[in-house]
Formats: C-alpha cells, sequence, structure tokens
C-alpha cells in the first residue's frame, strides 16, 4: 500500500469533515470535525453527506475520486441489503473475481457502496478495490507463463505494458476481462485462484485494507469513460478454512437507493 498520508478539511455546506488520502487513490472521511454539533457522532452519512442539499456534491466527489471511504457510520438506513454469496474451500463465489455491479443490467449503477456494520464478529476477509485499467492489466502481468502460450493473451500482456494511452479501447476490456477469468477458473484450483488473486490485488495496488465496523466504502461503478471506474471483489488474505465465520458487510447502489 502506498505510504500517501496528508490530512485535510473538506466543507459541505456549514461542516467540516477531516479527510487523509491513505493510498495512491481515493480519500477517507474519518468523521465531522466539530464535535458539538448534534450529528457528529451518528450517520452523519446520511445526515449530511446525502443529504438533499449535498447529495449531488457528494457523489461529485464519489467521481471525482473513484474510491470514498466514510469511517464509523452509524446507520439502520433501511435501503441496504445484504450481501449474499458463498465461497467455499473447492470453488471460488463470483464475488471473488473482479467485477463491476449491475453486469447483467441494462444500466449499471453509478456508485456501489459496500458497508460493515457494526456487530459482534469481526470480520477478517478484505474486499480488494481498484481502478478497472489497473485491474485489467495486473490480470494479465499476474499470469503464470505457460497461460501466455494463448498468442491473443501475450498479444493483450504486450498492448497493456505500456502506457494507458496505448491501451486497447475501453470497450474491449470485459472481453479481455471474461477471457482471462475463463481461463484461470479452468486451470487453477481454488486455493491456487485465489493466491493468483492475490498477486493481482498487489500488482494493481488495490485498496485492501481491513474492514473496521461502521466502514462505508462508496466507489464509482459506472461512468462514460470506462477508465475512470473501479471494480471490486472479496479477497481472502489467506487459504480458506471451512466454517470460519465471518462479520457480515451489507451493500446498495447509493445513487439510486439511498
Amino acid at each position: 500500500m502506498s505510504s500517501v498520508m496528508s490530512e485535510y478539511f473538506l466543507n459541505f455546506g456549514r461542516d467540516q469533515f477531516l479527510a487523509s488520502r491513505p493510498h495512491s487513490f481515493g480519500i477517507v472521511i474519518h468523521g465531522l470535525f466539530a464535535n458539538d454539533m448534534e450529528h457528529a457522532s451518528g450517520d452523519y452519512l446520511h445526515q449530511v453527506l446525502l443529504s438533499p442539499e449535498n447529495r449531488e456534491a457528494f457523489f461529485d466527489l464519489v467521481e471525482t475520486e473513484g474510491l470514498v471511504i466514510c469511517k464509523n457510520v452509524r446507520s439502520n438506513s433501511p435501503s441496504y441489503r445484504k450481501v449474499r454469496g458463498k465461497s467455499s474451500t473447492v470453488k471460488l463465489s463470483q464475488a471473488e473475481y473482479y467485477h463491476h455491479d449491475g453486469c447483467s443490467s441494462p444500466t449499471k449503477p453509478r456508485v456501489v457502496e459496500i458497508r460493515f456494520p457494526h456487530q459482534d464478529v469481526s470480520r477478517d476477509v478484505a474486499t480488494a478495490i481498484a481502478p478497472f485499467p489497473s485491474v485489467i492489466r495486473a490480470m494479465l502481468m499476474g499470469l503464470p507463463e505457460r497461460m501466455l502460450n494463448d498468442i491473443e493473451l501475450d498479444t493483450y500482456l504486450q498492448a497493456f505494458a505500456g502506457p494507458i494511452a496505448d491501451y486497447p479501447s475501453p470497450e474491449t476490456w470485459d472481453h479481455i476481462q471474461g477471457k482471462v477469468t475463463r481461463m484461470v477458473r479452468k486451470e487453477m484450483d481454488a486455493e491456487a485462484c485465489r493466491a493468483y488473486f492475490r498477486v493481482v490485488d498487489h500488482l494493481a495496488n488495490a485498496y485492501v485494507e481491513p474492514w473496521e465496523m461502521g466502514d462505508s466504502r462508496l466507489m464509482l461503478n459506472s461512468h462514460d469513460d470506462l477508465t475512470r471506474t473501479f471494480q471490486h471483489r472479496r479477497a481472502y488474505q489467506r487459504p480458506r478454512e471451512a466454517l470460519e465465520q465471518n462479520g457480515s458487510l451489507v451493500k446498495r447502489w447509493t445513487a439510486e437507493e439511498a
């Protein structure tokens, strides 16, 4: 992870927030700076950032930064729904592969929010988040050499080796990613595949910080410019163990559901 860490103040109307940049992309909002305000220790995400007067400005911030992490949010908003999907020691769930949300929908949601509510059980499983261009490049770079015998994949690897201006058209990236995903799914067992994606996380410089209770992570999921979007995945940091317990995440498509 990047060592970048600069703190500054972020203003929304009359409210001021302490924010920082602990990674090479995205920002972290640590909460309201003024501790005498009525909502300072409560649900500042809904009461301030997603209030009618600040809502679009906040979404513009997510669009500009790509990833905005709100710390220690306490919310009972009914619009969140439990994150589903089962992983096993023999098979990866679909959520363990990098993806945009709403892939089967005609219109993808603008912003995806994943949240770790306060609860009794902690969470050891990370969520890796990275810019779409970085994910595609890393998936190709992380492939074992034996898989690059595929001429098409080797061609893609060479195309993504240079500056982003020389990458293939973003409209082809879903096809490229799908080909790589199908190949690793076919050629690797579950734990080898998880190990491969941990390499991808590293090469993509993904945000994989441990979850803290109250975290809400909002990422730009859809944009006319695909190079500005982010993908995410469920990321086991060690071999998966049967029956291990982890705290539950919730999610929503915030721009459409908040």
